[in-house]
Protein backbone atom coordinates (compact mmCIF):
# COMPACT_ATOMS: atom_id res chain seq x y z
CA UNK A 1 0.00 0.00 0.00
CA UNK A 2 1.23 3.06 -1.07
CA UNK A 3 1.94 5.76 1.73
CA UNK A 4 -0.39 8.77 1.42
CA UNK A 5 0.54 12.05 2.71
CA UNK A 6 -2.63 14.08 4.84
CA UNK A 7 -3.19 17.46 5.98
CA UNK A 8 -5.18 18.23 8.85
CA UNK A 9 -6.33 21.84 9.69
CA UNK A 10 -6.40 22.42 13.27
CA UNK A 11 -6.45 25.43 15.63
CA UNK A 12 -6.83 26.39 19.25
CA UNK A 13 -10.07 24.03 20.95
CA UNK A 14 -10.28 21.91 17.91
CA UNK A 15 -11.94 18.95 19.46
CA UNK A 16 -9.12 16.56 21.51
CA UNK A 17 -10.62 13.33 20.28
CA UNK A 18 -11.43 14.53 16.67
CA UNK A 19 -7.68 15.69 16.13
CA UNK A 20 -5.80 13.15 18.60
CA UNK A 21 -7.31 9.98 17.14
CA UNK A 22 -7.84 10.67 13.66
CA UNK A 23 -3.95 11.27 13.77
CA UNK A 24 -3.50 7.78 15.53
CA UNK A 25 -5.28 5.75 13.55
CA UNK A 26 -3.84 7.48 9.72
CA UNK A 27 -0.52 6.93 11.34
CA UNK A 28 -1.24 3.59 12.31
CA UNK A 29 -1.80 2.18 9.23
CA UNK A 30 1.27 4.14 7.51
CA UNK A 31 -0.04 7.20 6.19
CA UNK A 32 2.44 10.71 6.92
CA UNK A 33 -0.24 13.41 8.68
CA UNK A 34 0.71 16.87 8.55
CA UNK A 35 -1.00 18.53 10.98
CA UNK A 36 -1.23 22.44 10.46
CA UNK A 37 -2.63 25.49 12.27
CA UNK A 38 -2.83 29.24 11.10
CA UNK A 39 -0.32 31.61 12.14
CA UNK A 40 1.57 29.10 14.09
CA UNK A 41 4.76 27.09 13.44
CA UNK A 42 5.71 23.38 13.18
CA UNK A 43 6.93 22.42 16.73
CA UNK A 44 4.17 24.36 18.14
CA UNK A 45 1.17 23.67 19.50
CA UNK A 46 -2.62 23.95 20.19
CA UNK A 47 -5.05 23.33 22.84
CA UNK A 48 -7.76 20.78 22.50
CA UNK A 49 -11.12 20.37 23.90
CA UNK A 50 -13.23 17.62 24.86
CA UNK A 51 -16.77 17.78 24.18
CA UNK A 52 -19.37 15.17 25.67
CA UNK A 53 -22.93 15.24 26.76
CA UNK A 54 -23.43 15.50 30.69
CA UNK A 55 -27.09 16.22 31.49
CA UNK A 56 -27.48 19.21 30.10
CA UNK A 57 -29.63 20.77 26.95
CA UNK A 58 -26.11 21.13 25.19
CA UNK A 59 -22.16 19.60 25.50
CA UNK A 60 -19.51 20.69 27.79
CA UNK A 61 -16.94 21.82 26.79
CA UNK A 62 -13.50 20.27 29.00
CA UNK A 63 -9.86 21.12 28.59
CA UNK A 64 -8.13 18.81 26.90
CA UNK A 65 -4.17 17.62 25.36
CA UNK A 66 -1.70 19.57 24.39
CA UNK A 67 -1.94 18.67 20.38
CA UNK A 68 1.41 19.14 18.12
CA UNK A 69 1.71 20.46 14.96
CA UNK A 70 4.12 18.97 12.58
CA UNK A 71 4.16 21.37 9.58
CA UNK A 72 4.12 25.27 9.57
CA UNK A 73 0.65 26.51 7.96
CA UNK A 74 2.82 29.09 6.02
CA UNK A 75 4.70 26.88 4.33
CA UNK A 76 2.27 24.06 2.94
CA UNK A 77 1.34 23.43 -0.29
CA UNK A 78 -1.95 21.62 -0.95
CA UNK A 79 -1.01 20.19 -3.81
CA UNK A 80 1.57 18.17 -2.17
CA UNK A 81 -1.06 16.48 -0.13
CA UNK A 82 -3.46 13.47 -1.44
CA UNK A 83 -5.91 13.49 1.53
CA UNK A 84 -7.80 16.40 3.73
CA UNK A 85 -9.37 15.91 7.51
CA UNK A 86 -10.91 18.46 9.38
CA UNK A 87 -11.71 17.85 12.58
CA UNK A 88 -14.47 19.66 15.30
CA UNK A 89 -14.61 21.83 17.85
CA UNK A 90 -14.36 25.46 18.14
CA UNK A 91 -11.29 25.86 15.92
CA UNK A 92 -13.69 25.71 12.84
CA UNK A 93 -15.34 28.98 14.13
CA UNK A 94 -12.66 31.17 13.41
CA UNK A 95 -10.37 29.27 11.21
CA UNK A 96 -12.62 29.70 8.43
CA UNK A 97 -12.14 33.37 8.38
CA UNK A 98 -8.47 32.55 7.39
CA UNK A 99 -8.53 32.93 3.45
CA UNK A 100 -5.71 30.47 2.62
CA UNK A 101 -7.67 28.19 5.18
CA UNK A 102 -10.75 28.21 2.20
CA UNK A 103 -8.36 28.02 -0.30
CA UNK A 104 -7.07 24.99 0.98
CA UNK A 105 -10.24 23.09 1.28
CA UNK A 106 -11.07 24.71 -2.22
CA UNK A 107 -7.94 23.07 -4.15
CA UNK A 108 -8.78 19.79 -2.68
CA UNK A 109 -12.58 19.37 -3.47
CA UNK A 110 -12.00 20.97 -6.97
CA UNK A 111 -9.51 18.21 -7.31
CA UNK A 112 -11.57 15.42 -6.13
CA UNK A 113 -9.06 14.75 -3.49
CA UNK A 114 -10.43 12.84 -0.37
CA UNK A 115 -11.62 15.21 2.36
CA UNK A 116 -12.87 13.81 5.69
CA UNK A 117 -14.93 16.69 7.70
CA UNK A 118 -16.64 15.84 11.04
CA UNK A 119 -19.00 17.60 13.51
CA UNK A 120 -18.16 21.14 13.24
CA UNK A 121 -15.01 20.74 10.62
CA UNK A 122 -18.18 21.14 8.22
CA UNK A 123 -18.28 24.97 8.57
CA UNK A 124 -15.11 25.46 7.13
CA UNK A 125 -16.60 23.50 4.40
CA UNK A 126 -19.52 25.91 3.95
CA UNK A 127 -17.09 28.97 4.82
CA UNK A 128 -15.37 27.60 1.06
CA UNK A 129 -18.41 27.34 -0.63
CA UNK A 130 -17.83 23.90 -1.79
CA UNK A 131 -21.22 22.04 -0.27
CA UNK A 132 -23.86 22.84 -3.22
CA UNK A 133 -24.93 19.77 -4.38
CA UNK A 134 -23.21 17.36 -1.62
CA UNK A 135 -24.73 15.28 0.28
CA UNK A 136 -23.62 15.11 3.98
CA UNK A 137 -23.83 15.34 7.63
CA UNK A 138 -22.38 17.25 10.80
CA UNK A 139 -23.32 18.27 14.23
CA UNK A 140 -26.82 18.83 14.43
CA UNK A 141 -26.70 22.68 15.14
CA UNK A 142 -24.43 22.90 12.09
CA UNK A 143 -27.23 21.80 9.78
CA UNK A 144 -28.70 25.65 9.36
CA UNK A 145 -25.01 26.26 8.40
CA UNK A 146 -25.00 23.30 5.91
CA UNK A 147 -28.42 23.43 4.00
CA UNK A 148 -27.58 27.50 3.78
CA UNK A 149 -24.56 26.12 1.86
CA UNK A 150 -26.67 23.89 -0.65
CA UNK A 151 -25.80 20.83 0.75
CA UNK A 152 -28.53 17.77 0.97
CA UNK A 153 -28.57 17.34 4.61
CA UNK A 154 -28.28 13.82 5.59
CA UNK A 155 -29.94 13.14 8.55
CA UNK A 156 -27.43 11.56 12.13
CA UNK A 157 -28.65 8.12 13.78
CA UNK A 158 -29.70 8.09 17.11
CA UNK A 159 -26.37 6.55 17.84
CA UNK A 160 -23.96 9.50 15.86
CA UNK A 161 -21.51 6.19 14.71
CA UNK A 162 -22.03 6.38 11.36
CA UNK A 163 -20.35 8.44 8.29
CA UNK A 164 -21.54 9.51 4.72
CA UNK A 165 -19.51 9.51 1.59
CA UNK A 166 -20.49 11.11 -1.38
CA UNK A 167 -17.81 11.17 -4.00
CA UNK A 168 -14.44 12.34 -2.24
CA UNK A 169 -16.32 13.93 0.65
CA UNK A 170 -16.52 11.69 4.03
CA UNK A 171 -18.69 13.33 6.86
CA UNK A 172 -19.65 12.32 10.19
CA UNK A 173 -21.58 13.58 13.40
CA UNK A 174 -18.83 13.85 15.94
CA UNK A 175 -16.17 11.39 17.42
CA UNK A 176 -18.56 8.10 18.20
CA UNK A 177 -18.50 7.93 14.90
CA UNK A 178 -14.99 7.51 14.19
CA UNK A 179 -14.88 3.62 13.62
CA UNK A 180 -17.51 4.39 10.86
CA UNK A 181 -15.86 7.90 9.39
CA UNK A 182 -12.12 6.65 9.20
CA UNK A 183 -13.37 3.30 7.69
CA UNK A 184 -14.94 4.88 5.26
CA UNK A 185 -11.76 7.80 4.69
CA UNK A 186 -9.61 4.94 3.92
CA UNK A 187 -11.62 3.79 1.46
CA UNK A 188 -11.80 6.69 -0.19
CA UNK A 189 -8.06 7.18 0.12
CA UNK A 190 -7.23 3.81 -1.47
CA UNK A 191 -5.92 2.57 1.55
CA UNK A 192 -6.51 -1.40 1.83
CA UNK A 193 -5.86 -3.02 5.44
CA UNK A 194 -5.08 -6.45 5.46
CA UNK A 195 -6.87 -8.98 7.76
Amino acid sequence: MPKKKILMLVGDYVEDYEAMVPFQMLTMVGHKVDTVCPDKKAGETVKTAVHDFTGEQTYSEKPGHNFALTATFEEIDPKDYDGLVIPGGRAPEYIRLNEKVLSIVRHFMENNKPVASICHGQQVLAAAGVLKGKSCTAYPAIKPEVVGAGANWLEPNETFSNAYVDGNLVTAVAWPGHPEWIRKFLEVLGTKIEP
